[in-house]
């Protein structure tokens, strides 16, 4: 009888166990977030910390702002949006189809080569054009690239370069790094961030002059909730982890200031 009872026991367990994995499949969810390229890496490595924290996935979807923007206009599933301005998602909000808007991170702009000393003879080698080519992303769909247009036009530059076809534009911030590492452009206007990554090909290789904060337009970074999300409770958790120190401490390792 006492054997019976054990193995009743036992049973009853493993029910109670079964039912318990089934309870916590059932909770976990999965959302799929659009970012802005420039945010890549830090996103990555906070969806990690998220899913440790969690279970819940998070899948990624990197772009051009600008071209994220539309995708969303045109239905994508998305559930959250992190866009490298703060304009768009603003936008978004006031069409209706957005919500919970927050700036998550305040980019910084830097000017890249692997081959020019540009940490220190940036404005001798900028004005003295002998370079090919300058990488700009698309000032159109990424605020990076509107950022390095500003910088250009105060160095009262930009005009000359265009008219001289001097400047490489990529659709992202990630197409106009690749144009500077494959020295299709032997130097280029990146985010901060590109540079800070330990597993970047930029890591320890060239240099590069940190533009001062004063010759461009704050580049803060906005995300908000997509109003057609079929799974807008967690997309919510997922936004407010960003003020987690987890996430603070994360995004300012890969060369973010903090909004």
């Amino acid at each position: 009888m006492k054997f019976a009872r054990n193995k009743a026991a036992i049973a009853t367990m493993a029910t109670t166990l079964a039912l318990g994995v089934g309870i916590t499949s059932a909770q976990a969810d999965t959302i799929t977030v659009a970012v802005a390229a420039n945010f890549t890496k830090a996103i990555e490595q906070i969806g990690k910390e998220w899913s440790k924290e969690t279970g819940n996935e998070v899948r990624f979807s990197f772009g051009p702002t600008g071209g994220l923007y539309s995708q969303i206009n045109n239905g994508a599933p998305f559930d959250a949006f992190f866009s490298a301005d703060t304009e768009t998602p603003e936008r978004l909000v006031k069409e209706g189809k957005a919500s919970d808007y927050r700036v998550y991170a305040q980019g910084k702009l830097a000017l890249y080569s692997t081959s020019l000393p540009v940490a220190k003879e940036h404005d001798q080698i900028i004005k003295a054009a002998k370079f090919n080519h300058i990488a700009l992303a698309n000032p159109k769909a990424a605020p990076y690239g509107a950022a390095g247009v500003e910088v250009l036009k105060k160095m009262g530059m930009y005009d000359k370069l265009k008219s001289e076809n001097k400047i490489a534009t990529g659709e992202s911030i990630t197409a106009t790094f690749q144009f500077v590492m494959t020295g299709n452009a032997q130097l280029g206007f990146v985010a901060f961030s590109q540079l800070m990554d330990p597993q970047s090909p930029a890591h320890n290789k060239g240099e590069y002059w940190l533009v001062p904060q004063k010759d461009y337009t704050p580049i803060n970074q906005g995300a908000v909730l997509i109003a057609s999300s079929k799974h807008a409770k967690t997309a919510k958790e997922f936004l407010a982890y960003m003020n987690s120190p987890t996430a603070r401490k994360i995004i300012e390792s890969f060369g973010y200031a903090m909004p």
